[in-house]
């Protein structure tokens, strides 16, 4: 959803920081995806 509101951020002149914060979300929205899921993986494990 942020990569939509991402693109049409930068399809339209005006609305460029529109794009911008779609981009800083979207990133945020993996960095956040992404440790969730190393961290499921991980309480799995035993030393």
């Amino acid at each position: 959803m942020f990569i939509i509101l991402a693109i049409v951020g930068f399809a339209m002149e005006g609305l460029m920081w529109l794009g911008v914060v779609g981009v800083v979300l979207a990133v945020a929205t993996l960095a956040v995806a992404l440790v969730m899921r190393n961290r499921h993986r991980s309480m799995g494990r035993t030393a």
